[in-house]
């Protein structure tokens, strides 16, 4: 392993120039400027030897790239790019907000998942998002302010995984950040864009008006020199102490900020806080063909809906049949309805609820429900099926309203470790609610804002200590025994779109992983089928009508980013929706 210090030394990977410490930042800003000032993005595989990092943002991927050539692991490169993550696109993700993660330990040869969604307060009652007369909220009127804060669980995981599998010291992982914090960044065009775009949310709040805007009240431009004090000096006291985030003054101010916000304030507490725990829970795998796509089980949907969605198609010659045929878009439309129908009633945090895992993803349930798609036109209706369950169910199918919004970044280091991480504050911006730098989700409002239907309950209602479910699907594709992808993207509920439809075109109809990646989408939850504005997806409009779906053209801005592993080496794709790159050892 190389000397601590040399994060700060390395240098073929950021700039081809050796560098000290305190000129870190202006060095890397200066090699990142070009490639954020005019919106360059992936367009081609990067190969690599011995490790990827594959992120959404050029500061991010530099920043991981650097700790894996300084000698760091998958996971002391995680924490680098997710903090640096919450730094450079704060409407993503960050330490306020939650994360789920899929991980490969290649020395223990061994698959597992860690869950740090954030949980519903003690104080929090299923009634939470309702008015006194039982009506529903308004979806805005919940999100902007505190009451749709859940505890915040990324910085928790970041933590509690590095203890158990990194290399270097928890300070060192964190500095990266922290310099960038104080030194500046560049701000990007996608994150200005999207600060305008939502200026009047963002200025309800003095601390997260007075960051985003000038005293003149305009907003961040794309090519400004962008500090965050407040934000170095949260990770320096973090990297002195978690107990100080979870248990001390930030907690206080976290707490403090939410049941004050003003016109909408929540019920967080310091108790809520103290008590938040990762949880390392089993992966939920799915057979599709010879491999074995693996994600994450309750609280998010994401596993099982992939795993529902590829098991119905496996019926079907949908590699023969190709990407520009009609028919396979009817399949992969409505294989995703009667998912997504099951996913409506049955998936919720299954520490609350029994939840069919098994059943809903049994191989003969999954025939039963292929034998729905037979026939050339859409299905005129779908509704959820009886998967089998030791447990007497009864439940009322929900209303969550679920926005993109999000990141995932996938690694693998030299050891053969891999991550799959998807990380989020859930809406932009989340709650536009800002404490010592950093931004906090809105997580709860990913519950139900309804408990009951006609007298019968919503699995994903609110409840104290619940993780309200999601639709992040981090996945690990595993091919006799090893893992083979790993993949994911942000996107709100279409993320399960995205994936399955990148998987299918790499795994069905044989495209490299960036062309997969690339390939336009077509997205169908509820019944109208989503296709990507200005792509050739539109072309489809007329034949999926024809079959009898409404269609809906959109933009549909994904972020996927994935890195195969092969015999020979690696391949990494990264979405030209968003700014993202790869970078590996034989990155230039």
């Amino acid at each position: 392993m190389k000397p601590i210090t040399s994060f700060f030394l390395t240098s073929n990977i950021l700039l081809g120039l050796t560098f000290t410490q305190p000129a870190f930042c202006e060095q890397v800003t200066d090699a990142i400027a070009p490639e954020l000032a005019t919106g360059t993005q992936q367009v081609s595989e990067v190969t690599g030897k011995k490790w990827m990092v594959s992120a959404a943002n050029p500061y991010a991927s530099r920043a991981g790239a650097a700790i894996l050539d300084a000698g760091g692991n998958a996971i002391d490169a995680m924490v680098t790019v997710q903090t640096v993550l919450g730094l450079v696109e704060p409407q993503s993700s960050g330490i306020g907000g939650g994360a789920l993660l899929v991980y490969w330990d290649n020395k223990a040869n061994r698959l597992t998942t860690f869950d740090g969604r954030e949980t519903a307060p003690l104080a929090a009652t299923p009634r939470l998002f309702q008015l006194d007369d039982g009506n529903k909220m308004r979806f805005y009127d919940a999100v902007v302010g505190g009451r749709s804060v859940g505890v915040p669980g990324t910085l928790k995981l970041l933590h509690d995984t590095h203890k158990k599998y990194g290399k270097l010291s928890w300070e060192q992982v964190l500095e990266p950040a922290i310099s960038l914090a104080e030194k500046g960044f560049i701000v990007s065009p996608r994150l200005a864009k999207l600060v305008a775009g939502d200026a009047e949310k963002l200025k309800r709040f003095e601390s997260t008006a007075a960051y985003f805007f000038d005293t003149d009240g305009a907003p961040l431009k794309a090519g400004d020199m962008k500090k965050n004090p407040d934000y170095a000096q949260t990770l320096k006291l973090v990297s002195e102490n978690i107990d100080h985030f979870y248990q001390g003054k930030i907690a206080d101010d976290i707490v403090k900020t939410v049941q004050q916000a003003p016109g909408n304030p929540g019920v967080l507490s310091k108790e809520d806080m103290s008590i938040y725990r990762v949880k390392e829970r089993e992966p939920v795998c799915s057979a599709y063909h010879s491999y074995q796509v693996c994600g994450m089980g309750p609280p998010t949907s994401g596993g099982i809906t992939v795993g529902q969605i590829l098991g119905m198609l496996s019926h079907y010659p949908l590699s023969s049949m190709g990407k520009d045929a009609v028919q396979s878009w009817r399949l992969i439309g409505d294989a995703s309805r009667l998912a997504f129908s099951d996913r409506g009633r049955y998936v919720a945090d299954s520490d609350f609820v029994p939840v069919p895992v098994e059943g809903l993803l049994a191989p003969e349930y999954l025939k039963q429900r292929a034998s729905l798609l037979e026939g050339e036109n859409a299905l005129s209706s779908v509704s959820p099926g009886e998967p089998a369950f030791s447990h007497a169910i009864r439940l009322a199918d929900d209303d969550a309203l679920e926005l993109p919004s999000t990141s995932h970044f996938s690694i693998v280091d030299p050891d053969g470790n891999l991550v799959s991480i998807t990380t989020t504050i859930e809406n932009g911006f989340g709650s536009r609610l800002m404490v010592r730098g950093f931004l906090l989700n809105n997580e709860l409002t990913d519950f139900s804002f309804s408990s009951h239907k006609n007298g019968v309950p919503i699995a994903n209602r609110v409840e104290p200590g619940k993780r309200p479910r999601s639709s992040m699907s981090p996945t690990i594709v595993m091919h006799e025994g090893k893992p083979y992808l790993a993949i994911g993207s942000p996107g709100g509920s279409r993320i399960i779109g995205y994936v399955a439809k990148t998987l299918i075109a790499h795994l069905d109809w044989g495209l490299g992983i960036q062309q997969a990646i690339e390939l336009p989408h077509l997205v169908n939850r509820f019944g109208t089928y989503d296709l990507e504005k200005g792509s050739t997806a539109e072309s489809f409009k007329a034949p999926l009508e024809a079959l009898g779906f409404k269609v809906n053209i959109r933009d549909l801005t994904s972020g996927i980013h994935a890195i195969l592993i092969e015999k020979n080496g690696l391949r990494g794709g990264a979405d030209p929706r968003r700014e993202g790159i790869v970078l590996s050892d034989t990155s230039k």
